[in-house]
C-alpha cells in the first residue's frame, strides 16, 4: 500500500510533541510527506534533510518560514489543494487543519489528533483578549473568521475514518467538538535521551514556550513570593514581560540546546508546570530524569503524574488545582516538606510507560485493525 503522511507545517521552529510523533511514524512507515509549508528538507540539521515533501501555495508567501499562522484564513483552502489521490492510506498528524485533506471513498484516512484547533475552540477568548486583532471593528472580523473556522473544522472532521487522540483529555475534546470517538495512544517520549540522576540540586525548573496560555508568569510570581531558586528555560513573546517581573531568585536562560535542557531536567529538585496541556511531554521528560513534577491538576497531566498524597508508595509529583500563585505556593510548600519521600527510580520507571516502543506497537496495531475493518466494509 502507498502511504501519505500529512502534517501542518515543518520548520526549524516547530519542534514540539506533534513533530516527535511525525518523526516516530516515519521510522516505521514508508510514507510520502506533505505539509502546508516545508523548511526542514533544506535544513542540514533536520532528520528530514533532503527528503521530497509536498507543499501548498503558502510555501511561497512572504515570511512563510516564520510560520503560516499569519495566513490563518487561508489554511483550510491550502490544505484542500493537496492532491493525494495516488495513495491507499492517508495518515494525518493534526493540531489545526491537516485532517482536512480531501480523500476518496477508497482511501483510508486515520488522524492522530494532538488537539482540535485550539484558537478556534478552547483558546478563542484568550486569543481575542491578547491579540491586537481582538478588539474594535477588526475584533468582530476576527470573531467571524473564528466562527467560520469552527464550522470548517467540524465539516473536515467527517473526512477522517478513524481518530487517535494523544490523551483521554484530548479524546473528550474531540468528542465535544466533533462528536467522534477516538482511540487513545500516548505520544512517544525518548526516555533514554534524558540522563537519570538520584542527586538533586537546590533549584526548581520550568521549561516552556513563553506564551500566555503556558502560565509561566504564574510560576514566576509564585517563586517571587517564595524566594526559592527557579530556573526558566524557553523563549517566546512573553520573555521580556517575565524578565521584568522576575526577582533575583528567578533565573531566565531563554532558549537552550537540548543538552543543556536535559542536564537541568536531571538535576532539578522538581519540575514545575502551570499550563493545561492536551498531553504534556515535558512532564514525562522531567520524570525520565528521576525528577518529580509539580503540575496544574488538569488536562493530560492527570494521566502522567501520580499525586503522592493519593499514591504514597508510587507518587511522582503533586498537583495544584488553580492556575494562581497562591495555589502553586501552597503546593511547593507541601512538596518541600515531603521531598525526601519521592523516589527518583520510581519516577523514572513511571516515565517508561510512554516509551517509543509502546507507541510503535499500539500505533501500528491500531492501523492494522482499522485497515482490515475498513477494507471489509468497502463495497
Amino acid at each position: 500500500m502507498k502511504f501519505a503522511l500529512v502534517h501542518e507545517w515543518l520548520t526549524p521552529k516547530a519542534t514540539g510533541g506533534s513533530e516527535l510523533v511525525v518523526r516516530e511514524i516515519l521510522q516505521h512507515i514508508d510514507a510520502d510527506i506533505y505539509a502546508l509549508i516545508d523548511f526542514e528538507s533544506t535544513n542540514p540539521h533536520s532528520y528530514l534533510f533532503g527528503r521530497k515533501i509536498g507543499t501548498t501555495f503558502l510555501q511561497n508567501m512572504p515570511l512563510a518560514s516564520n510560520g503560516v499562522q499569519k495566513y490563518l484564513p487561508l489554511l483550510p483552502l491550502a490544505i484542500e489543494q493537496l492532491d493525494l489521490r495516488a495513495y491507499d492510506v492517508i495518515l494525518s498528524s493534526s493540531h489545526a487543519v491537516a485532517k482536512g485533506v480531501l480523500s476518496s471513498p477508497q482511501q483510508l484516512h486515520i488522524c492522530y489528533c494532538h488537539t482540535p484547533m485550539r484558537y478556534a475552540w478552547d483558546l478563542t477568548f484568550d486569543y481575542l483578549r491578547h491579540s491586537v486583532m481582538g478588539s474594535g471593528l477588526q475584533g468582530w472580523a476576527t470573531r467571524y473568521l473564528l466562527h467560520q473556522l469552527r464550522q470548517w473544522d467540524v465539516v473536515s472532521a467527517n473526512r477522517v475514518d478513524y481518530f487517535i487522540a494523544n490523551s483521554h483529555h484530548t479524546a473528550k475534546r474531540i468528542w465535544r467538538c466533533y462528536r467522534r470517538e477516538a482511540e487513545v495512544i500516548y505520544p512517544p517520549v525518548n526516555i533514554e535521551r534524558f540522563p537519570f540522576s538520584e542527586q538533586k540540586e537546590d533549584f526548581y525548573l520550568t521549561v516552556s514556550r513563553l506564551v500566555t496560555y503556558k502560565q509561566v508568569s504564574v510560576i514566576v510570581e509564585a517563586f517571587n513570593q517564595l524566594g526559592y531558586p527557579l530556573v526558566v528555560i524557553g523563549d517566546g513573546p512573553q520573555l521580556e514581560t517575565i524578565r521584568q517581573m522576575a526577582k533575583p531568585n528567578v533565573q531566565l536562560l531563554g532558549f537552550q540546546p537540548d543538552k543543556v535542557v536535559e542536564e537541568y531536567m536531571a538535576k532539578a529538585k522538581a519540575f514545575v508546570y502551570a499550563a493545561c496541556e492536551d498531553f504534556g511531554i515535558a512532564l514525562v521528560e522531567a520524570m525520565a530524569g528521576g525528577t518529580p513534577v509539580i503540575a496544574y491538576g488538569a488536562g493530560g497531566a492527570l494521566e502522567i503524574v501520580l499525586d503522592i498524597r493519593k499514591h504514597p508508595k508510587d507518587g511522582t509529583g503533586l498537583f495544584f488545582m488553580e492556575q494562581s500563585p497562591a495555589a502553586l505556593i501552597e503546593a511547593v510548600k507541601i512538596f518541600a516538606a515531603s521531598a525526601s519521600t519521592f523516589n527518583p527510580q520510581r519516577t523514572r520507571l513511571a516515565a517508561s510507560a510512554f516509551s517509543p516502543n509502546i507507541f510503535r506497537d499500539r500505533y501500528l496495531g491500531f492501523l492494522d485493525r482499522c485497515d482490515r475493518s475498513y477494507r471489509d466494509h468497502i463495497p
